[in-house]
């Protein structure tokens, strides 16, 4: 009689498809240390009500702010700084526009940052490149905006 032995299976191993870098460029780490100050006791998100933009008014030209919608997903330009020549965008959603540089991938990187309830990163290394952070803030029960940086490398 022959037994099998039983092995434990290897639990899949889920990649987040827009990690944080290790070292993050020194004003997307001011922009990072900016978003945690504003979490409340043991929350994992701050409050959309708690940013300030004049907490950080020399960065606020490379900033740029989403409204996230639930149901459908939905994200639309609340905010973009005057630095990230995308005139016209406020008011915007992604899905209805055609994003210029540096917008590239923004919805998915939106969805991401929803799914995952953390901040994330891209970095775009083809031609002029740059990186962008986006941050989730917490609003009527749910992820309601997210924050944005934009670093030219």
């Amino acid at each position: 009689m022959t037994t099998l032995k039983r092995t434990a299976k290897p639990r899949a191993r889920h990649t987040h498809p827009y990690p944080l870098p290790r070292q993050l460029a020194p004003d997307e780490a001011r922009i990072l240390d900016y978003w945690r100050s504003l979490l409340r006791g043991a929350a994992a998100i701050p409050f959309a009500d708690d940013l300030k933009l004049t907490d950080i008014p020399d960065l606020k030209a490379r900033l740029f702010m989403l409204d996230a919608f639930e149901r459908p997903e939905r994200f639309r330009f609340a905010l973009v700084g005057s630095s990230l020549a995308a005139d016209g965008l406020c008011g915007t959603f992604l899905d209805e526009a055609r994003l210029p540089r540096p917008f590239e991938f923004l919805a998915s990187q939106c969805a991401a940052t929803v799914e995952c309830g953390a901040p994330t990163f891209y970095r775009h290394d083809v031609e002029r490149p740059y990186t962008r952070l986006l941050l989730p803030l917490w609003a009527e029960g749910r992820i309601a905006t997210l924050l944005g940086a934009l670093d030219r490398a």
